[in-house]
């Protein structure tokens, strides 16, 4: 099974975390690839990671930015997308990881399959509704807190990679 990646980061946390999810992907062939790098062939497979920072008041990592007007032309029927993201719930609680949720939206709406959605929690410490939440209870995907949790971070990509590995 090959699955592509695809990823924007500015202060290098999500490429971080994009790295240890392909090492520990052992089940799949993975390729990366940056957002600022992607051509239109790069979409010409069936399974895809997204990885995206929430910056600021909710708003896209800059790569996702620039690229968001043609992601939101692209047509994922037949396609089958898992997203992580990376935000602090601590400082901006209110738009925790909304990337991962404003990604998803559109994947969703341009008919693709969306696998690896997560529960929120007692581990998490956010009170607000964000973009993020699909309902009360439900994420979009898998969120990390690189600022506040980063010990959390590798078992919650171990339990998500799981789970993937069951939905795809």
């Amino acid at each position: 099974m090959k699955i592509k990646i695809i990823y924007g980061s500015d202060t290098g946390n999500t490429e971080e975390m994009v790295t240890v999810i392909k090492e520990k992907l052992t089940f799949a062939d993975v390729d990366l690839t940056k957002v600022s790098d992607l051509t239109e062939d790069d979409w010409n497979n069936d399974n895809f990671i997204l990885g995206i920072p929430t910056w600021y008041d909710g708003e896209l990592q800059s790569d996702w930015e620039i690229y968001f007007d043609t992601f939101q032309e692209l047509d994922f029927t037949g396609k089958t997308v898992a997203i992580f993201g990376l935000g602090d719930q601590y400082g901006y609680e209110e738009w925790f990881c909304d990337g991962v949720g404003i990604l998803a939206k559109v994947v969703l709406k341009n008919g693709g399959r969306m696998i690896g959605y997560t529960k929120k929690d007692d581990s998490y410490d956010f009170d607000m509704k964000t973009k993020l939440m699909l309902d009360d209870e439900t994420f979009y995907g898998l969120a990390l807190d690189e600022d506040n949790q980063d010990e959390l971070s590798y078992d919650r990509i171990d339990k998500w990679l799981e789970q993937i590995k069951n939905e795809i």
